[in-house]
């Protein structure tokens, strides 16, 4: 795949970026160098390469799942917490309808 000056300016406008005529003309053989590059690594044979999401292997560190860890903001505070409510339905916040 190659580009021309035509569609470097179409980028260019896409991305509302000015570029003069002689920066349209200076861009076309880098974006074609570009776009080579990445045909390039399209041809590269990953069958056997396990995907990955870190360079280092990372394991996320857990911890037990408390209700009640915090007093002041642990679970067990639902009347308290919908004493501040304009309105409470059922043990939770009452809002007004948005759809009919």
């Amino acid at each position: 795949m190659s580009v021309d000056t035509a569609t470097v300016a179409k980028i260019a406008s896409l991305a509302r970026i000015k570029v003069s005529e002689s920066e349209l003309e200076a861009m076309v053989p880098e974006l074609n160098g570009i776009l080579a590059w990445v045909e390039q690594l399209g041809e590269v044979d990953t069958a056997n390469v396990e995907p990955m999401t870190a360079v280092i292997p990372n394991t996320l560190r857990l911890r037990d799942d408390v209700v009640d860890a915090d007093p002041l903001t642990g679970g067990g505070r639902r009347d308290a917490v919908l004493a501040n409510a304009p309105v409470a339905e059922h043990g939770f916040f009452g809002v007004p309808k948005v759809i009919e």
